[in-house]
């Protein structure tokens, strides 16, 4: 072996073969004489070697990820991050100081056709922008199995010029079918279709549409957490309509509902909303979220039919409701925080809409003609509100502590001593009454607000309405979970309301 020939590149150490002149990956010339060393302080990176011929599409994706190319030798892919998608704008703020009742009549007017300018992002805690990805889907757009190119409408990180999915505008999401139209196959959000190769009788990962989901819920393949069949929920029946959404920060979905409609002792229709939100600080809240709007529904349901007054019959509902959620605090008291939650209902019957409430979440009452008067029906069992109505403290001053949004009353087993409020309203003109939790109205605080935001064919498309509703909570940050019912209310024809009526209660809150 002569000790002058070398055994490997002396630019990229490639090893070499009897008679190479050049070396075969970098193109040195092997002949040449070496360089001269010299004393540097850094060693310069060789340049790349000429890329590889192209491999096969499932290789490329194999190594450089879905549908992305692979990183060349020695240089290592940058990362990308999950933030990089074009942000949402955010919708709506809260306001500083209290929700009014009645709003300014000569501000209202109705809402322009032409769109209105984009406001700037909203920013969430510590400066956190949320992306605007589809919110039918917590967990984002599914991933394509493996080899699959992506399309322009579900890359992971948002395509620079594709469309914006807007959810607080009629018609903003492309993806949503029109109301009444059912989700086709793989289209519904928290279904998944049946796919090639898939667990018999299983489910399919939302994710990777490939492997099958355990029963801890988590893909065998990909190891993704699937979603909850609470985390978005619509119901539509006849008149009325309920959409809930876990949100974009929370881990699960505390808040329920419940729609139905009966009918009265004179054959009449009657329509039933009721709308809970867990409370977060107490243990199994979304227990008795379900448990107290399950019980409340049942008992309008049972006392309307048999002639019972809306008023007399929303009372007793909420003490059912609380008995409901009594019944799974712990046997041992004191072990740990008794399941609690708020509620609040709503009745349209016979020309009357009746109102009952415990906590803070609320109804607000959108005519259809929006140069009428909105109000919000409900008065919050809260800190700031208490301050306010024993008069030691003014409303700014009140709304603005950071006690304000604490709750002095819900159905729970450790509750003070439960005073449902209970309202019959008698309104002279159309209108939707709007049913939610705090994870909608703090966005929309005030009637003006609200009614802003509801759709005006709401009484005609109330699911459409709930959707927008829901929409427009989440981007604006979603930060609880949210729910919210449409009740549209009808006058009768024979119905004569006097020259300057306007809804008003027809007997106050208890």
């Amino acid at each position: 072996m002569s000790m002058h020939r070398l055994s490997g590149c002396p630019s990229c150490a490639e090893p070499l073969e009897e008679g190479d002149r050049f070396c075969g990956v970098c193109g040195y010339a092997v002949s040449a004489p070496p360089p001269a060393a010299v004393d540097h302080p850094t060693i310069p990176i060789p340049p790349a070697p000429p890329a590889p011929p192209a491999r096969p599409a499932a290789a490329g994706a194999a190594a450089g990820g879905y549908g992305s190319p692979a990183p060349a030798p020695g240089v290592s892919a940058p990362g990308v991050p999950h933030a990089a998608a074009e942000p949402a704008p955010g919708w709506g703020s809260v306001a500083a100081a209290a929700p009014t009742l009645v709003g300014d009549p000569a501000a209202w007017v109705t809402a322009p056709a032409e769109p209105e300018p984009e406001p700037e992002p909203r920013q969430g805690p510590a400066g956190v922008t949320y992306a605007a990805s589809g919110h039918g889907n917590p967990y984002g757009n599914a991933t394509p199995p493996e080899g699959t190119a992506w399309g322009a409408a579900e890359h992971p990180y948002g395509a620079a010029d594709g469309p914006e999915t807007r959810h607080d505008r009629p018609g903003g999401d492309p993806g949503t079918p029109a109301e009444g139209t059912p989700w086709g196959t793989g289209e519904a959000p928290y279904e998944n279709p049946p796919q090639p190769g898939g667990a018999a009788g299983g489910k399919t990962c939302v994710a990777c549409r490939a492997g099958h989901v355990d029963t801890d819920g988590y893909c065998e393949h990909c190891g993704h957490a699937q979603p909850r069949e609470r985390d978005h929920i619509e119901e539509e029946l006849g008149s009325v309509a309920a959409v809930t959404d876990r949100g974009l920060r929370h881990h699960r979905n505390e808040d329920s509902f419940a729609v139905s409609a009966t009918a009265l002792p004179d054959g009449s229709a009657a329509t039933v909303a009721v709308v809970c939100d867990g409370v977060s600080s107490a243990s199994r809240p979304d227990e008795a979220s379900a448990a107290a709007a399950v019980a409340a529904n049942e008992a309008l349901l049972e006392a309307l039919p048999r002639g019972a007054h809306p008023q007399e019959a929303m009372h007793e509902a909420i003490l059912a409701a609380a008995e409901a959620v009594n019944a799974l605090a712990p046997e041992t008291p004191g072990a740990q925080n008794a399941p609690a939650c708020t509620l609040v209902g709503a009745v349209v019957s016979g020309g009357l809409l009746t109102i009952g409430w415990v906590g803070d979440s609320r109804a607000y009452w959108v005519p259809d003609d929006r140069a009428a008067l909105p109000r919000r029906l409900t008065e919050d069992d809260s800190w700031a509100a208490q301050m306010v109505a024993a008069g030691l403290m003014g409303e700014a001053e009140a709304y603005a502590d950071v006690r304000a949004h604490a709750i002095t009353g819900w159905l729970g087993a450790d509750a003070y001593d439960l005073e449902p409020h209970t309202a019959t309203f008698k309104p002279d003109h159309p209108g939707v009454v709007v049913v939610c939790t705090d994870g909608l109205w703090n966005y929309a605080e005030s009637a003006r607000e609200m009614a802003q935001v509801v759709p005006a064919d709401a009484a005609t498309r109330p699911l459409h309405s709930a959707q927008v509703l829901v929409g427009y909570a989440l981007d604006g940050g979603g930060h609880d979970n949210v729910t919210v019912a449409v009740v549209p209310f009808a006058t009768h024809p024979e119905q004569e309301p006097g020259p300057d009526a306007e809804p008003g209660p027809a007997a106050g809150p208890e």
